[in-house]
């Protein structure tokens, strides 16, 4: 608590010092200053924030921020920039009196293993705990299963040789124990247990829209089906149920460029809903509230929250909008709130 306080009351302090030194150069700029005791240059600005918050700022950040502020008077920028939010390389584990005191950056273990080759990007990366599973998925198709307790890879590349879209998410199915990824026309659903290399999985096309993002619906009332969420470049989210049974009955002829076997979308029901009026960048369903979520950069229909149940029944939705749109938001259990980024 007190040093709670106490950075509360540097930074009130800091604060002063930029508005201050805002004013001194406003004046200087139209000719109305006068120098005197008071006058802040680098060297005040520097030791002045040193004295404020000690080690916790480097002296990059120090240097960087006042020319920041000194270049562009009319846009100020955020206090937080003064620090820095990465620790540079060392040979041994920092302690904590080097930590800052502000933004703590822990540990990280670095995985060595190569998944994706020279300008191909990872473009999900998703956690399944209960299997101590980590699934990735690469732009260009590459999908990635990482077991921790064993400490082994298992990698497949997904050859598009009709489809030329890129992988755009993935995500888990915990029920099928399936991976799914959703490409620009596309649904994949990889079977990473399966030892066939000719039967690794199923494709479901084609889909009209091109899908942007893909999320599972945690439930556990059927053990033999899963639900996912998708979204796309028009502003719709997506509803599909996939059972065992389908994999069975609507699997058509494999076709010889592809080692999945086909299923036809067509053969599916899947609701659909206009959310958004811009592309849909991130849905998610949360349990504990029962409820989906989903974003847009529409200014006007940012972000949505309610009920599975409103993509079939077209009823009014919960959302609210945001300038610009929203980008990214998440769900914190502990503090029940619903956290956006833009």
């Amino acid at each position: 608590s007190l040093e709670l306080i106490d950075f509360k009351n540097a930074l009130e302090q800091f604060q002063n010092l930029v508005e201050k030194m805002i004013i001194q150069k406003t004046k200087e700029s139209s000719g109305l200053y006068t120098k005197d005791d008071d006058e802040i240059d680098y060297e005040k600005f520097y030791t002045t924030t040193r004295t404020l918050f000690g080690s916790a700022v480097k002296d990059q950040d120090i240097q960087a921020f006042f020319r920041k502020v000194v270049s562009n008077l009319d846009e100020r920028p955020e206090w937080l920039e003064i620090f820095g939010c990465f620790k540079g390389e060392s040979d041994g584990v920092s302690s904590p009196s080097k930590e800052s005191m502000v933004l703590l950056v822990s540990e990280k273990q670095q995985i060595t293993h190569s998944v994706v080759k020279r300008k191909d990007v990872i473009k999900g990366i998703v956690k399944v705990p209960l299997l101590h599973l980590t699934v990735t998925a690469s732009q260009k198709g590459v999908l990635t299963m990482f077991n921790k307790q064993r400490k082994s890879f298992f990698s497949y590349w997904f050859y598009f040789h009709q489809d030329t879209a890129w992988i755009t998410g993935c995500d888990f199915l915990p029920n099928l124990k399936y991976v799914v990824a959703v490409t620009e026309s596309t649904i994949i659903l990889w079977d990473y247990k399966s030892k066939e290399s000719k039967s690794d999985g199923f494709v479901i096309k084609p889909m009209k829209n091109c899908l942007l993002c893909v999320c599972t619906v945690t439930m556990a009332d059927n053990l033999a089906k899963d639900t996912i969420l998708m979204g796309d470049d028009k502003g719709y989210v997506y509803l599909l149920t996939i059972t065992s049974d389908d994999f069975i009955m609507k699997q058509s002829k494999a076709e010889k460029e592809s080692q999945f076997k086909v299923l036809d979308s067509e053969s599916f029901d899947i609701p659909k809903r206009k959310l958004h009026d811009d592309w849909v960048g991130k849905v998610k369903y949360f349990s504990a509230l029962k409820r989906f979520g989903s974003c847009s950069t529409d200014s006007i229909n940012s972000f949505v929250l309610d009920d599975m149940k409103r993509l079939e029944d077209y009823l009014p939705v919960k959302e609210f909008s945001v300038p610009k749109g929203v980008n990214a938001f998440t769900y914190c259990g502990k503090a029940k709130v619903i956290v956006t980024g833009g």
